[in-house]
């Protein structure tokens, strides 16, 4: 495939999946993310996932071409440690795992949760084991998920995410070695930290990398803006990933699906492609 043919689009909760797929069929996106949040009646909720409509998604994803995976929710704390709420993270992650599996989907973005201040080492323990347990279920289950590294809170804030930083990744990558285990590298997050995308590339394996997600940020914050209006060099981020043997896809995550549908030409140009 091309550079533009692996550069997909996630389409977040924002509208029912199929309308997403036809959308992306129309505009040769080959590969999106979808998130199956909101109330009980939202159009992607788990529930309304019946077998005529499972195999509808199926063949349209393969008439078009198109490879779909899941994006759980980073709100939804994978680091719980409360006895009323962590069976309830426990049935959030098997609920993925079981529904990609019927979606055909092929990989789950997860998540390492977040801590508050003063219990890091309890969240932190609670999230290693917690995502331990889902990548078992993943083997059993044929699923692959993907561990996101996500974004850097201001100092003074109260939460912090977990495996935010390129210290904690190693960690979460070296204490979980299941081959159904694998990175979503957020570029726009690491270049939130000191080591930078540089860095997580420098000490990170490529070859665990599934699915590389992509927006453009200040460096200060999150900030999902378009590629371009930040301070990112994607120019040297793809010399550097590509130059380093990656052949996955791109996910990008920011504005509307016009301004990603645009996007996409401003990365194969800072390319070169």
């Amino acid at each position: 495939m091309t550079l533009r043919e692996r550069i997909g689009v996630d389409l977040g909760g924002r509208r029912r999946l199929e309308d997403g797929l036809a959308w992306a069929a129309a505009h040769r996106v080959h590969y999106v993310d979808a998130c199956l949040e909101g109330a009980p009646d939202h159009p992607n909720a788990p529930a309304s996932w019946t077998a005529a409509r499972v195999a509808s998604l199926r063949a349209t994803c393969e008439r078009h071409g198109i490879h779909l995976g899941l994006h759980s929710a980073s709100a939804v704390n994978v680091a719980e440690t409360s006895p009323l709420l962590a069976e309830a993270a426990e049935q959030y992650l098997r609920t993925y795992i079981d529904l990609a599996g019927r979606l055909g989907a092929e990989w789950i973005v997860v998540h390492g949760g977040y801590h508050f201040t003063g219990d890091y080492a309890a969240r932190r323990a609670s999230s290693l084991q917690r995502l331990k347990r889902a990548a078992a279920h993943a083997e059993r289950s044929g699923a692959h998920l993907l561990l996101e590294n996500l974004n850097r809170e201001p100092e003074h804030a109260e939460i912090r995410y977990l495996a935010h930083n390129l210290e904690e990744c190693r960690e979460y990558f070296g204490r979980i070695q299941s081959r159904n285990l694998g990175w979503a590298f957020t570029v726009n997050h690491a270049h939130l930290v000191p080591e930078g995308i540089d860095g997580f590339l420098d000490a990170m394996d490529l070859g665990r990398c599934g699915e590389v997600r992509v927006a453009d940020n200040h460096g200060r914050y999150e900030d999902h803006l378009r590629p371009g209006e930040g301070t990112i060099d994607f120019r040297r981020m793809f010399e550097r990933i590509e130059g380093g043997g990656y052949r996955g896809h791109y996910m990008m995550a920011f504005g509307t699906l016009d301004d990603m549908l645009a996007g996409r030409e401003t990365l194969v140009r800072a390319a070169g492609a």
